[in-house]
């Protein structure tokens, strides 16, 4: 297993470079001076902009800049410095637990209603249960994350009043709407495959040999339909949690939570690639590090996986 896990370390290094390469030439390539930006309308003498461009090593060559600062992430864990002096670390350190919040708890809705719809589905196969749960999720699935956000912000906050629309000052309560509208095709996707995976344990040999000798219908669901079953489930959500960082920019912006994501938004509009650049950085390494945690699960569940 040892030598499994750091085989995938070594596997996962050109994954970081090649996206994090990505994402800074898409930054860099963006239109405008952002020297020119951080100015605004107060004027700016050559000199100073020089100054500037020399300390942010903005005059060096493409590949010079992104060497020097892939460099200082991975040997002093420095994201780079905005154009007005702050370390992008303190803005990562400010707003990361509101986004770690924000996935946590969509992590555990869809995991809770994904898991028992697709259950249900399986169980009550061809019954009213089922035939809801398949139609409820193609539309979900359907739907755009944007329009799901704005109806869950219109009908659970400003009609019935429920939950707050906006902002997170109300704890937990303030991160159930994001948490739903991040997570419902997640939430449909699990519910459909586990759905699948179920009906095709329930009727596996195994399954049926266990029921002849009198095992009790709940005992064989729920330890021989199920452990099987998850196995792609628990693929699918680690993956998804890895991924759902980046949905959170979208989301982030509509609730208003001051996260990682909005700060990205934020960070794109006032040119401060260095922020973009240093968020999206920490979501590849997020990644590349929950993907190796799902990949040990992974063997974990299944003991006839072997890692050589």
């Amino acid at each position: 297993m040892t030598r499994y896990i750091i085989r995938r370390l070594i596997q996962f290094i050109p994954v970081v470079i090649i996206s994090t390469l990505i994402v800074y030439a898409m930054v860099f390539a963006l239109p405008g001076d952002p020297i020119r930006a951080l100015a605004g309308d107060r004027p700016m003498s050559e000199a100073a902009q020089e100054v500037l461009r020399e300390q942010y090593n903005l005059n060096d060559p493409f590949f010079v800049q992104y060497a020097k600062y892939i460099w200082g992430v991975f040997t002093a864990g420095d994201f780079g410095t905005t154009f007005n002096g702050r370390p992008v670390m303190d803005i990562i350190a400010q707003r990361l637990p509101v986004t770690l919040q924000l996935a946590a708890v969509t992590f555990v809705v869809q995991a809770i209603i994904g898991i028992a719809a697709g259950a249900l589905a399986a169980i009550f196969r061809d019954r009213f249960i089922d035939r809801l749960v398949q139609v409820s999720t193609v539309i979900v699935v359907a739907m755009p994350v944007l329009v799901i956000a704005f109806l869950l912000q219109l009908i659970f906050g400003l009609n019935l009043g429920w939950f707050p629309i906006a902002g997170a000052q109300e704890g937990l309560r303030s991160f159930i709407l994001p948490a739903i509208a991040l997570g419902a095709v997640s939430m449909a996707m699990i519910a459909r495959l586990l759905r699948s995976e179920l009906l095709d344990a329930l009727h596996s040999d195994y399954v049926r040999t266990a029921t002849a000798k009198g095992m009790k219908r709940s005992r064989v669901v729920t330890r021989h339909g199920m452990r099987n079953s998850m196995i792609p489930i628990v693929t699918f959500m680690g993956a998804d949690l890895a991924t759902m960082m980046s949905g959170t920019i979208l989301v982030e912006t509509i609730f208003n939570l001051p996260g990682l994501g909005e700060q990205v938004f934020r960070s794109i509009q006032q040119q401060e690639g260095t922020v973009v650049v240093g968020i999206v950085t920490l979501f590849v390494l997020f990644f590349v590090v929950i993907n190796l945690i799902v990949d040990i699960i992974y063997g974990l569940l299944d003991p006839r996986i072997r890692y050589e």
